[in-house]
């Protein structure tokens, strides 16, 4: 017990200094669920909201449920770690969100030290009918670059339900990421992803996100930002498929690149119902000169004007 809070200690702490509220955790009208490694360290479910995580032999599962009918106002907290040098983290999350129910999940993924680590999540997803589903996800990583993170979802949202998920990797080295979503939107639903990762020297980014508008009147919305630099490689793979009459959707994607940095772009538009309709728009490119040359008419280096314009594309 005691090193299991002492591992506690050191994650509420590596939380705060990511710039995050520790006092969360105390909040018993917050509902959350820590882990470092494969040690779950703190749990708490609210009323209408049931957490259920366990330790298993291939690491932690977790299944949550979102009762119908409930909206839980607090936004309820997933932090998730490896604060050791080396180590592996498995994470099967199993979420529900039952007809007419409401929820924002916050993940917050914190390798500070990595060195070699690996952090795979396999999510599956369901939202009933009629029920809204956020879900924010931060990741804190250090400056050593020797993290691998492997996030995978498959996601169903039902009729008249909203799905909404942003990807956050923006702090310390990305590593090797490899992002692999695909949601399938139901009938008047409503899916919108959104990523924003910004890597260095030799980072490697490969993220992959798929929407089938299933049904009649369905939305989907694709958004990528990624900002590279140094010898970094990114590959951005957005699928929309329009199967249904109504449907709309719409792929995002935007890449900057500096130094000797190399991106690739892969929108792939599929539409097979005459009255869907599905675009595309990817764009490539340093950025932009004009926008260098008002920063530094008013006083910013060439070097603090890229930075400043890559942040705010990152915001």
């Amino acid at each position: 017990m005691k090193g299991l809070n002492q591992e506690f200690d050191r994650l509420l702490n590596a939380f705060g200094e990511a710039g995050a509220d520790k006092g969360i955790f105390a909040n018993k009208d917050i509902a959350h669920l820590a882990a470092s490694g494969h040690k779950i360290l703190s749990m708490r479910d609210v009323e209408g909201l049931e957490v259920h995580a366990k330790e298993t032999l291939q690491g932690i599962s977790a299944r949550v449920i979102v009762k119908e009918g409930v909206e839980i106002k607090n936004p309820v907290h997933l932090c998730f770690g490896v604060l050791h040098k080396k180590g592996t983290q498995k994470i099967k999350m199993d979420v529900r969100l039952e007809r007419n129910s409401y929820a924002h999940f916050i993940a917050h993924c914190i390798f500070p030290e990595a060195e070699k680590v690996r952090h795979i999540m396999d999510a599956v997803i369901e939202i009933g009918e009629d029920a809204e589903m956020r879900y924010s996800e931060t990741h804190y990583h250090g400056l050593y670059g020797g993290i691998e993170v492997i996030p995978k979802a498959v996601v169903k949202v039902g009729k008249n339900s909203r799905y909404f998920t942003d990807f956050n990797l923006i702090t310390g080295r990305v590593g090797t990421l490899a992002i692999d979503y695909e949601v399938v939107a139901g009938e008047n639903a409503v899916a919108e992803l959104t990523a924003k990762v910004f890597g260095h020297a030799d980072d490697d980014i490969k993220i992959k996100e798929k929407v089938v508008l299933a049904g009649k009147d369905s939305r989907g919305l694709i958004k990528t930002r990624v900002a590279i630099e140094d010898e970094a490689v990114a590959e951005v793979t957005g699928i929309t498929e329009g199967d249904a009459a109504g449907a709309r959707g719409h792929v995002d994607c935007l890449e900057i690149v500096k130094d000797s940095a190399v991106a690739k772009a892969i929108p792939i538009v599929n539409v097979t119902n005459p009255l869907a309709k599905v675009t595309h728009e990817a764009a490539i490119g340093s950025v932009d000169k004009r926008q260098m040359e008002t920063l530094m008419a008013h006083g910013l280096t060439p070097e603090d004007a890229v930075d400043m314009i890559v942040k705010g594309i990152l915001k």
